[in-house]
């Protein structure tokens, strides 16, 4: 490991995050200049910025250091950055004393930066506006992912940039824009910014207060979650609902194909296989979820009621209108499946992603069409291309990896908690796919605050696991790694 350009890397990215948490700072000397939350921001930017500044000034990189980085080094970035960025953002919630312990602090910012949106909070509209204004930014930079922004906002580090943006991005393809990955990463921050603003008019327009409307743009179109209500979207009337819905739902979708619009390439948009899978997977959820309430209940649940949870679930964004762990069991099935599958490659959703569970679909059918026909020469073809038998490999490998993962949480919250195995499973699929609240004791009207530590740092593990698409994260894990 070249340890001078893992820290080089490190020191910026603090130093660029350290900047944007002065917009919560703002907030604190807005509503208090005296208070703990002022000290606890202060405090921790200044750490920021020293160490920062320290680190620069300490390890210089100069253009042929870039051209000795190995993929190791890279993989070195992300999967420390994110980790050391979530230790070191959970500072003013300990500092500032709304939370009983470090981990708690941990938990809830790794629940941000990576758009889970699981709480450790039981009330939320007791938290200083600088605390709940950090954490919905949280939810807004890990959306797209903070070394996306590094790679669009500082100089061009040849193929290496493209390798750490590649590494962070959920993607099977390259998302990059005929090879420049710099010019693609600031089109996806504009398209996202624009985005953001758009929900943040659009949510104060119809009655949200100014600080509410941002605080629910950045953890809508981020699939983040994280709300300034107690009783999150369900605090607001249909409007703003179905405002949220819209947004949510693109948020949700691969932000690459919002590039294929803007350079007139209309086409490709509207006949992208994982993009009409994911709006028929959306559609058909709703319908499915209100025909088995309309069985169980009588249809006390409104139609928006179910899209608007539906959406939130399968775009991994956890807003909540009702306490859908009440539906029936049939219901809960269909909210599980799309807790697993989540939204498209390339979006700010979590979970497998719709284009590897459309990929498996196809390897499975082409699996059975092969017994059938042992001689005829068949592939997997992906709007219209034709899949490498590696390519499919791969995603054979990180399902694999997926559900191992996911057992994994199941057993080790089941040994840590006496809980039942609804609450095991959705909290353990709900972390590793960024959701938030799940099922059972994790529901939407409850939260994360009764788990133990051990129980919290595992779902720490997973959540980062699965915003990083497992390997960033593993690789750390590997004694390999770390040797020469």
């Amino acid at each position: 490991m070249h340890k001078e350009f893992v820290i080089n890397i490190i020191a910026r990215l603090l130093l660029l995050v350290s900047a944007f948490m002065l917009a919560p700072l703002a907030w604190a000397i807005h509503d208090d200049p005296h208070s703990r939350e002022v000290f606890a921001f202060l405090t921790t930017i200044g750490t920021g910025f020293l160490f920062s500044v320290w680190a620069l000034g300490a390890v210089r990189l100069r253009k042929s250091n870039y051209e000795q980085i190995t993929i190791k080094d890279e993989f070195f970035v992300v999967g420390l950055s994110w980790i050391f960025l979530s230790l070191w953002g959970a500072l003013p919630l300990l500092l500032g004393r709304v939370v009983p312990s470090y981990t708690d602090a941990v938990f809830e910012i790794v629940s941000g930066f990576t758009t889970t949106g699981a709480s450790i909070f039981k009330n939320v509209e007791i938290l200083p506006r600088g605390i709940l204004f950090w954490r919905s930014l949280t939810n807004w930079l890990g959306g797209l992912g903070v070394v996306a922004l590094f790679v669009a906002l500082f100089p061009s580090i040849g193929v290496t940039s493209k390798r750490l943006y590649n590494f962070e991005a959920s993607g099977l393809e390259d998302n990059t824009l005929e090879g420049q990955v710099r010019k693609t990463a600031t089109f996806l921050w504009l398209i996202y910014t624009f985005f953001t603003v758009l929900a943040t008019v659009l949510l104060y327009g119809n009655g949200m207060p100014i600080f509410d409307s941002l605080c629910h743009a950045f953890g809508t179109i981020a699939t983040g979650g994280f709300s300034t209500k107690n009783a999150s979207l369900g605090a607001y009337g249909p409007a703003i609902q179905w405002i949220t819905i819209f947004i949510m739902i693109i948020g949700g979708m691969n932000f690459s194909l919002y590039l294929s619009l803007l350079s007139g390439k209309s086409k490709k948009f509207f006949q992208n296989e994982e993009m009409r899978l994911y709006l028929l997977l959306l559609g058909s959820a709703s319908v499915l979820c209100y025909f088995l309430l309309c069985v169980q209940d009588g249809a006390v649940e409104s139609a928006r009621t179910v899209i608007f949870q539906v959406t939130s679930i399968m775009t991994t964004t956890g807003f909540a209108t009702t306490d859908y762990s009440l539906w029936p069991p049939a219901a809960h099935a269909v909210l599980l499946m799309l807790m697993f599958i989540g939204g498209c490659i390339g979006s700010t959703a979590g979970g497998l992603k719709v284009v590897r569970f459309l990929l498996l679909l196809k390897k499975s059918f082409w699996s059975v069409s092969q017994a059938l026909y042992p001689h005829g020469i068949k592939c997997v073809r992906f709007n219209g291309v034709g899949l490498s038998e590696d390519m499919i490999q791969s995603v054979l490998e990180y399902f694999t990896i997926y559900c191992g993962l996911f057992v994994a949480g199941i057993i080790l919250l089941l040994g840590f908690e006496s809980c039942d195995l609804i609450t095991a499973v959705s909290a353990s699929i709900s972390a590793l796919s960024s959701i938030g609240p799940g099922l059972g004791m994790v529901g939407p009207a409850q939260n994360y605050a009764w788990l133990s530590i051990p129980s919290k740092w595992t779902l720490i593990f997973l959540m980062l696991a699965g915003r990083l698409e497992l390997y960033a994260i593993l690789v750390l894990f590997i004694p390999a790694t770390w040797r020469k």
